[in-house]
């Protein structure tokens, strides 16, 4: 495999292109928005840009990574002759069944379809599919420059072959990819957003404050940053769609979205790409400044 569609630009498919372009393969990034590409590329220089500040690759390799990306506003256009297709719109079934539907009726029958959807049933996006067999999830971690895991995810119809041809490329990426099996939220979501609902659930009970409880997991957990701080990062409308896919496929109580999380993202606070969340970004894109509704 050398030549790569990804549908989205925004920024898990920004990500998957500079990804796949600075490994030398050719990308063809796709958006319906020419706003969007816009967006996506500068994101992909800003990142080189790091990257060359850091050392990690040199000013030529930036040059040659650049290179290997063509933008696309048309999916026939973009997706003729390539041998991977990977979706990565919006997270939103209806758009995703759209997506495959067409490609189904205009791609050669041996492309490979992936999606990158964090919580939406392969299986389901395979049923548009007249071969399923082809379809496969890719679900790469945010930022996909820097994180090295890629769930791999089976479809109920996934071939052996494409699941080892997958696993073989995201090696080929510098990737971990770790095989699952197709239920809500697979592995990685269905134990981080329980975990990120009850720090929410926390607050909305007023355990502790947004600091504290990001606080007692970074320093008493290890981890890296907070769930506040993480549901910040993805974005607490995504949180909130996957709560609800789990709570939808699983029907268990337990998956249920906290009304905290629901009334937040029914008034625009999605997290730093809003500009606030459980903490306030106006100022910066760290989580330094509590957001003011949690700050008294």
């Amino acid at each position: 495999m050398k030549n790569i569609a990804v549908i989205g630009a925004g920024t898990m498919g920004n990500g998957i292109a500079h990804t796949f372009a600075q490994f030398g393969y050719k990308v063809q990034l796709i958006d319906v928005s020419k706003e969007n590409l816009q967006r996506g590329m500068d994101t992909i220089n800003k990142n080189l840009d790091r990257m060359v500040a850091k050392e990690k690759i040199s000013e030529a390799q930036k040059e040659e990574t650049l290179s290997n990306i063509t933008q696309q506003i048309d999916i026939p256009s973009g997706v003729k002759n390539v041998d991977l297709i990977v979706e990565a719109a919006t997270e939103n079934q209806e758009l995703k069944l759209k997506i495959f539907k067409q490609l189904d009726g205009i791609c050669s029958k041996d492309t490979i379809l992936a999606s990158n959807t964090s919580s939406i049933s392969i299986t389901q996006i395979a049923s548009v599919v007249s071969n399923p067999e082809r379809v496969i999830g890719m679900h790469f971690m945010n930022p996909v420059p820097v994180m090295k895991l890629v769930e791999i995810i089976r479809g109920y119809n996934t071939s052996d072959n494409i699941t080892k041809q997958v696993m073989e490329l995201s090696e080929k990426l510098n990737k971990v990819p770790v095989e699952v099996n197709d239920y809500p939220g697979f592995v990685a979501n269905r134990i981080l957003m329980p975990m990120i609902n009850e720090a929410i659930e926390t607050l909305y009970n007023r355990v502790a404050g947004v600091y504290e409880i990001d606080t007692v997991m970074k320093l008493g957990m290890a981890h890296p940053m907070g769930p506040l701080q993480l549901a910040d990062f993805i974005g607490l409308d995504v949180c909130l769609s996957i709560l609800e896919v789990m709570h939808d496929g699983f029907k268990n109580p337990k998956y249920a979205p906290c009304p905290l999380l629901v009334n937040m993202v029914r008034a625009g606070k999605f997290g730093v790409k809003s500009g606030e969340g459980f903490y306030d970004y106006s100022e910066n894109k760290k989580a330094e400044k509590v957001s003011p509704q949690f700050s008294s």
